[in-house]
């Protein structure tokens, strides 16, 4: 890539999107195109061919489709599994009839079996089942990267594939039901801050870990493999802090100032008990994250009260 490539972000008003965003600036790039009002309805498949004849993207990062935590999955499966569907094919199909360059594909860590070998290696994907609780939406994200490699392999299409570890950080979406854990948790304790509430209720018990990795991070891993990476075989975007749920839940309570008690409640799901990504690969090419948990962490809590703020 250089400076004067128009590149299209794919779901820049997401929490990676709007990540990539402010990556792709930081490093110069102007041309970034279908932001804001600019967008493409990304499930419409003439829309998104119109919008690849106007712009002319050379790069093209999909970091788009619904996504959601445990909550979300159970009530909303179908919804999330068409949506990712329609955003995957009709991205990828547009891509190559327009000539793109290159196309990064971004999965999720969900996609790997329930009970994989742990840190999770990309050779185990398709291994065994997936976690129930997500797999209508791991499945929808499994076919993204199949549907890139079929593209490869038929047309010899640079696309490429990287499954993020599980990303936090501004942008998050604050919804204490439907959120992902740590927007959730950070939401629902400075809520109950601010009511005075004494406890906080957390779902599962807490045992469950999960790789955490920043936003920002992610963005940064993402346009380094844009740049440096070429293969048919999906990367892990990984090598953040690898906390249990009990311990992100502590950090959370702290950078919120929150005193009341954390109550586990065991009746509802834990999702897979262990989630870290085998991410050798990316750091054997010399990326590294540079945010520590908490910091990160600080950053998204700002991002909340800024985020409040703007709703009065």
């Amino acid at each position: 890539m250089n400076s004067q490539d128009t590149i299209f972000v794919a779901g820049a008003d997401t929490l990676i999107g709007s990540a990539i965003v402010r990556q792709l600036r930081r490093q110069g790039f102007a041309n970034i195109a279908g932001t804001g009002a600019g967008a493409p309805d990304l499930t419409t498949a003439a829309t998104v061919e119109a919008f690849f004849a106007q712009a002319k993207p050379a790069y093209v990062f999909v970091a788009a489709g619904r996504s959601g935590g445990i909550s979300a999955n159970q009530k909303y499966p179908a919804d999330l599994m068409l949506n990712n569907l329609q955003v995957i094919t009709h991205l990828v199909a547009a891509a190559h009839r327009h000539g793109v360059a290159r196309l990064l594909y971004l999965a999720s860590s969900c996609i790997y079996p329930r009970q994989c070998p742990q840190p999770m290696n990309v050779a185990s994907l398709m291994t065994g089942p997936m976690e129930l609780t997500s797999e209508p939406y791991a499945m929808a994200k499994l076919a993204g990267i199949k549907l890139c490699q079929a593209y490869r392999r038929q047309h010899g299409a640079h696309f490429i594939s990287g499954i993020p570890a599980d990303v936090f950080g501004p942008g998050c979406k604050f919804n204490a039901e439907d959120s992902h854990v740590v927007p959730a948790l950070m939401l629902k304790m400075h809520e109950a801050k601010k009511n005075g509430a004494g406890s906080v209720e957390v779902w599962g018990t807490g045992s469950p870990r999960r790789e955490f990795i920043f936003a920002d991070d992610v963005a940064d891993a993402c346009v380094f493999v844009m740049r440096e990476y070429d293969d048919n075989e999906p990367i892990n975007l990984g090598g953040g802090a690898d906390l249990s749920i009990r311990e992100a839940a502590e950090a959370i309570r702290r950078v919120v100032s929150y005193t009341g008690e954390l109550r586990f409640d065991v009746s509802k799901p834990d999702g897979a008990p262990l989630k870290r990504l085998d991410s050798s690969r990316l750091l054997a090419m010399g990326w590294r994250p540079a945010t520590s948990f908490e910091s990160g962490l600080q950053a998204t809590y700002r991002s909340l009260l800024e985020w409040e703020s703007s709703r009065k």
